[in-house]
C-alpha cells in the first residue's frame, strides 16, 4: 500500500500528538510494508502567523491532493483571548469543514476498565460501553444565515437551517454503521420545539425504509443528554444535527475517563479528516506531557475508514489497550505516576513492532 497522508499538527498540542500519530503510522508501514509519505501544512493559529488565513490556500491543495488528512487541534489564547480579532483561529476549522465537504462528524466512545476509576461515572454504569455518535458536520446554526448583531449591539440572532440532501446523506452513514453493529439507531432531536427537528424526524424515517434490519428510534436531546450519563450502554449509533452532536459528544467523553481518549473522523465524499476530540490545551503545550492516546486512535480510524487496513487498525487499539493495563499513561490519567507524551507513544510503537504482533494479528482474524 502507497499512500500520502497530509499531517495539520495546528496548534497547542497539537503538534506534540500528531508527532506520536505519525510516529505509530511509520511503525505500521514498517511491520506491513507499506508506504506513507507525509506532508505537513498550517491551519488554525499557525495559518494565521505563517499567511495571515487560519486555512491557506497552500493548506487547502494540501488536503485536497492527499489519501487522508489527520489533523491536530485548533485555538491559540492570543486570538481566543483577544475580542477585537477580526480573524479566529476557528474560522479555519468551519472552513476547512465547508471546504472539504466533511459532513459527517464520526466519534466512537468505548470504557476501557482499566480507566473505570478515572470517570466520574460509576463503574456499575460503564461496563460494557460501546457507541458511536453521527454528528451532521457543515449544516445547523453553525453555518446558517443570517446571524449577526442589531445595529445597537442589544440583540443577536443565529439561523438553523437544514435540507433533506444534508440529513439523508449522513443518515445512510448512520445506518450503514448500525448493519455492522447492533442494528439499532437513535436520532436525537428536539421536534417538539424545531421545525428542523422535524424535518430531521420525516427524512431519517424515509432512510429507514432502506434498513429494515435497523430499529430506528427518537429520543429527545434532553433525554439523550441524561441517559448518556444514567444508561451510556442503552445506546448503539446516535444520530444528529451539528449543535446537539457538539454538545453530547463533549459529555460523552467523561465515559472513557479523559478527553485525551477520544479519537474522531470527519468523513465527506472526497475528502477523510481524523483528529483528537480534545482541544489546543495551550496550557500545557510544549511540556510533553499531553495524552496521545486519542490522536493514535484517529490514526487508527484513518488506516481503518480511508486505507481499509482493518488489521492494522485493530492492532493499534490493541496495543494501546495493552499500554494502559500496564499502567503506561500520561498525567491525565494518573498524577502521581505518568509517562511523556513521547514515551507512550515510544511503548506502543515499540509493542507494534514486537513479537506479540502475531498475536494481536491472530485476535483480530479469528
Amino acid at each position: 500500500m502507497k499512500k500520502q497522508i497530509a499531517v495539520l499538527p495546528g496548534d497547542g498540542i497539537g503538534e506534540e500528538v500528531t508527532t506520536e500519530a505519525v510516529k505509530v503510522l511509520r511503525a505500521i508501514a514498517e511491520v506491513f510494508d507499506h508506504s506513507f509519505t507525509f506532508e505537513h501544512g498550517y491551519v488554525g493559529a499557525a495559518g494565521i502567523d505563517k499567511a495571515n488565513d487560519p486555512f491557506p490556500i497552500e493548506t487547502e491543495r494540501l488536503c485536497k491532493k492527499s489519501d487522508a488528512i489527520l489533523f491536530g487541534a485548533i485555538g491559540d489564547p492570543k486570538y481566543d483571548n483577544d475580542p477585537k480579532a477580526k480573524v479566529r483561529p476557528e474560522q479555519g476549522l468551519l472552513r476547512m469543514r465547508e471546504t472539504l465537504g466533511l459532513y459527517s462528524n464520526v466519534r466512537p466512545i468505548i470504557s476501557y476498565p482499566i480507566l473505570f476509576d478515572k470517570s466520574p461515572l460509576k463503574e456499575s454504569l460503564l461496563k460494557n460501553v460501546d457507541f458511536v455518535v453521527f454528528r451532521e458536520l457543515t449544516g445547523g446554526i453553525y453555518f446558517g444565515k443570517p446571524s449577526g448583531r442589531s445595529e445597537d449591539g442589544s440583540q443577536a440572532f443565529d439561523t438553523c437551517l437544514y435540507n433533506k440532501t444534508e440529513i439523508t446523506r449522513i443518515a445512510k452513514m448512520a445506518f450503514e454503521a448500525a448493519e455492522g453493529r447492533k442494528k439499532k439507531v437513535t436520532m436525537v432531536d428536539k421536534a417538539n420545539v424545531l421545525a428542523t427537528s422535524r424535518l430531521w424526524r420525516e427524512t431519517v424515517s424515509e432512510v429507514a425504509v432502506s434498513y429494515p434490519e435497523v430499529e430506528l428510534e427518537f429520543m429527545f436531546v434532553d433525554n439523550a443528554a441524561m441517559k448518556i450519563i444514567l444508561q451510556p450502554s442503552y445506546f448503539d449509533v446516535i444520530l444528529t444535527e451539528n449543535l446537539f452532536g457538539d454538545i453530547l459528544t463533549d459529555e460523552a467523553s467523561v465515559i472513557a475517563g479523559s478527553l485525551g481518549l477520544i479519537p474522531s473522523a470527519s468523513l465527506g465524499d472526497q475528502y477523510k479528516l481524523y483528529e483528537p476530540v480534545h482541544g489546543s490545551y495551550p496550557q500545557v503545550a510544549g511540556k510533553n506531557i499531553a495524552n496521545p492516546t486519542a490522536a493514535i486512535l484517529s490514526a487508527a480510524m484513518l488506516l481503518d475508514m480511508s486505507f481499509g487496513a482493518k488489521t492494522e487498525s485493530k492492532i493499534i487499539e490493541r496495543a494501546i489497550t495493552e499500554v494502559m493495563n500496564q499502567g503506561i499513561v500520561t498525567q491525565d490519567i494518573n498524577p502521581t505516576k505518568f509517562y511523556t507524551t513521547s514515551e507512550v507513544g515510544d511503548h506502543i510503537v515499540s509493542l507494534i513492532k514486537s513479537d506479540k504482533i502475531v498475536d494481536f494479528e491472530a485476535e483480530t482474524i479469528i
